[in-house]
């Protein structure tokens, strides 16, 4: 088997293929960062890291983008998709299409009550272990082509009103 995006890369091809052999199949690709209430991904292990280092960090400027969707947005899409997706589509589940590291950061340093600091490219790795290199890319991506074949509009807190609820700082979610 494929390792990672390889593997991916071939399953969504060989599943957009099966329309070719009249499969009404379709591929959602879902954003790097899917949020909500209970979440333990990405922002779940920043918040931890930051608890850990006494600081909330961003990488260089702080200027990277993250598309981000609401889990309840991402599940609606997934519905549209098996009811009204054409054979053989790709979809974007992207609500917000590049929210940048440091505003981020600046949510999680609010709520705990740490500085906000600028982690040096060349010191990433030690800050944010294997985080670094996901947060030193900047990938905005666009769902418009989504929203338009599906009428998907998601109506779900954006990541940062999300992460400013605070469910992210309680203890039962770090």
């Amino acid at each position: 088997h494929a390792p990672g995006p390889a593997r991916r890369l071939a399953t969504a091809q060989a599943t957009t293929a099966l329309a070719d052999r009249g499969v009404r199949s379709s591929v959602v690709r879902l954003a790097p960062t899917v949020y909500g209430d209970g979440d333990q991904g990405f922002l779940a292990t920043l918040v931890a890291i930051a608890r850990e280092r006494g600081v909330s960090g961003y990488i260089g400027d702080g200027a990277q983008r993250w598309p981000a969707v609401h889990r309840a947005d991402a599940a609606h899409l997934f519905h549209l998709a098996l009811e009204n997706a054409p054979a053989g589509s790709t979809l974007h589940a992207v609500a917000d299409e590049g929210v940048p590291i440091k505003a981020v950061a600046e949510v999680i340093g609010r709520h705990l009550g740490l500085p906000i600091v600028s982690v040096p490219p060349d010191e990433a790795a030690g800050h944010f272990s294997w985080m670094a290199p996901f947060l030193g890319l900047d990938t905005p991506t666009s769902a418009a082509h989504t929203r338009d074949r599906l009428n998907w509009h998601p109506t779900h807190p954006g990541l940062l009103e999300d992460l400013d609820e605070g469910h992210y700082f309680t203890p039962a979610t770090t």
